[in-house]
């Protein structure tokens, strides 16, 4: 880089800024001092005349309305006016005229015009006084001499407002002026002063201030060419000298950038290594260049092993992609490691590598378990899967039953009542499915609202067994083992009404002849415990965590004759969790099963608005 002369530095620049901005306020400053001079003399030297003119009135004014009797020795008024002038101290560049009201010269203090005296005199500022009867004054340039004079007219009036005469007065404005430039040569010999020695100032602050840019220039050319081993000096703690320090601390971090690059690839490949999914880079071949151990647990494979490997093999994809280049447009894929005793799934996400110019230089694939996700998705086609062989039953026998009523069974009286029969049972059983799946839809988005009210729960509860005791068959006895004390709860009485409905009814479907069923209550801490025992067929102990899943049963074949649909569990298990409860079971095959759930306790002095 080329040296940069003193008349294209920033030096100049700092002290041509500088000399302009003193100048410029200077300027100001001596504008507004000249100005405010100049208004301060003139105000001070008419009011000089102001205060002189108002004692001459004074006295005037005595000397028109005094009387003078045909005495010898009582003075003319031109003469005791004349008297009264001379005695008035006032300045002998002052012109003073005294006037009547016929505008006639009566006295005057300048010697030059004593031959006025007796004379009219027509000037316009003495003839507006008198006939206005107000001060005039003004300022204006004497033609023969350009001497600047201030003139004043005040008339001189009786206790009637009568004009008796008036005061002229003519001032010379020369010397205020001359005041006046005398200060203004002293400020301006200042002014070059003071702008000479600030423009020295300018020049050692400007020094000041571009020596350490200068110094950070010649810094940054050192280390534009490698060298990190100098640094810039310090003058100070302003913006110069942080700057200066930045330049120090960047260079610190220039010197270490090489030594973090290899830091920063360790960090990069502990990242790798840590990571729960697993990554995979490979080159344009498809040839594996590094491989995560997270990867390797995915996969079994180890990652060592595994450098140099076709992508294609590593990943069991050599039969469904022939070309490594299809990579890219598949995006992402489902990979099945399954065996036959488990399930194992991996998602596989690819993206390519590019230069520049977006050529191809790599690929790189990242892969997670999906296992689980894959498993929520068979669910989900189980169910549907249920739903639909739940509902073709029915729909097969009724299509049976009323092809067979078609084709004349109608006509038997003893077959046609049984066929129909089972038809509108089917189709009941039907439509409790189809309303339990809309319930549960319903759950499931959550479009539904809890009309909670404080319910004494023992009364209540006596009321749900009242109801199925007077249509329970003859062969099952309920039997009630519920505290006398009051225990209230705040609940939907519609939704738990139908929570207990399910559990009794399935307790009384699946109970023996002879068979009890016992309802129990028990209070603990903060909560309720409800139990329904039942003396049936039980559950198996694998299975038990299951009844409340949708469209579970353990005697498929029972269930539908008895005309179940497999969901009344599922929905209990959604509304006693709705208000902050939960539901289990206890069972064993052959011995009965309990069903238990729990409702929160409410206080005795907690109020509830229902």
């Amino acid at each position: 880089m080329h040296k940069v002369g003193f008349f294209r530095s920033i030096q100049l620049k700092f002290i041509i800024i500088y000399v302009l901005l003193l100048l410029v306020a200077v300027q100001i400053i001596g504008s507004y001092f000249g100005t405010q001079l100049k208004e301060e003399l003139e105000g001070n030297h008419e009011e000089a005349i102001d205060n002189h003119v108002e004692i001459l009135s004074y006295y005037l004014r005595d000397a028109f309305m005094k009387e003078r009797p045909e005495d010898d020795n009582v003075p003319t008024l031109v003469e005791e006016i004349q008297g009264t002038i001379r005695d008035i101290d006032t300045d002998s560049k002052w012109s003073v005229l005294v006037v009547n009201n016929q505008s006639t010269v009566l006295a005057t203090n300048d010697f030059s015009k004593e031959n006025n005296i007796g004379k009219k005199i027509f000037r316009d500022i003495i003839q507006k006084s008198i006939f206005v009867k107000t001060e005039q004054s003004s300022r204006y340039i004497e033609r023969e001499t350009d001497n600047r004079l201030y003139v004043k007219s005040v008339p001189i009036l009786d206790d009637e407002n009568n004009v008796l005469g008036a005061i002229y007065v003519e001032s010379s404005l020369e010397n205020v002026y001359k005041q006046l430039d005398s200060i203004n040569t002293i400020f301006f010999r200042g002014s070059v002063l003071a702008i000479f020695i600030s423009a020295c100032i300018g020049i050692l602050v400007a020094r000041t201030i571009t020596k350490p840019i200068k110094e950070m220039r010649r810094q940054a050319q050192t280390m534009s060419r490698g060298d990190f081993s100098q640094k810039v000096n310090v003058y100070g703690l302003d913006e110069i000298g942080q700057l200066a320090m930045t330049f120090n601390d960047l260079n610190d971090r220039l010197r270490l950038s090489y030594a973090k690059t290899e830091e920063e690839t360790r960090k990069l490949n502990s990242v790798l290594e840590n990571m729960s999914d697993g990554v995979i880079a490979t080159d344009e071949t498809g040839a594996v260049t590094l491989m995560n151990e997270a990867a390797g647990i995915l996969l079994g494979q180890s990652p060592d092993e595994s450098h140099g490997k076709f992508l294609l093999d590593v990943l069991n994809l050599d039969e469904k992609v022939v070309d490594i280049t299809e990579l890219q447009d598949s995006g992402s894929m489902i990979i099945d490691f399954s065996e036959d005793d488990s399930i194992f799934m991996i998602r596989a996400n690819f993206s390519t590598v590019t230069d520049e110019e977006d050529v191809i230089t790599g690929f790189i694939t990242v892969i997670s378990d999906v296992t689980e996700q894959e498993k929520l998705e068979q669910d989900r086609r189980e169910f549907v899967s249920d739903v639909s062989h739940e509902l073709r039953t029915p729909l097969t026998t009724m299509r049976s039953y009323i092809e067979a009523l078609t084709d004349g069974a109608w006509q038997n009286k003893e077959i046609a009542p049984k066929f129909l029969e089972v038809t509108q049972n089917e189709t009941e059983r039907m439509i409790r499915m189809v309303n339990d799946l809309l319930q549960l839809s319903r759950m499931d988005t959550k479009d539904y609202t809890l009309q909670r009210e404080r319910t004494e729960f023992i009364t209540y509860f006596h009321h749900i067994i009242d109801r199925f005791e007077m249509n329970i068959p003859e062969h099952i006895t309920l039997e009630r083992e519920l505290p006398k004390e009051r225990l209230y709860v705040l609940i939907d009485q519609d939704k738990l009404t139908q929570v207990l409905d399910n559990i009794i009814s399935n307790a009384i479907k699946y109970s023996p002849e002879g068979g009890k069923i016992t309802f129990n209550v028990m209070k603990q801490k903060y909560q309720l415990v409800v139990a329904v025992e039942d003396q049936g067929i039980g559950i198996a102990y694998d299975k038990l965590d299951k009844i409340f899943d949708r469209f579970f049963r353990t005697d498929k074949a029972r269930t539908r004759k008895l005309g179940g649909t497999g969901l009344g569990l599922a929905i209990s298990k959604e509304f006693v969790e709705a208000h902050h409860g939960k539901i289990w079971a206890k069972s064993k095959e052959g011995k009965g099963t309990t069903i238990f759930f729990t409702l929160p306790l409410l206080g005795k002095k907690r109020r509830v608005k229902s």
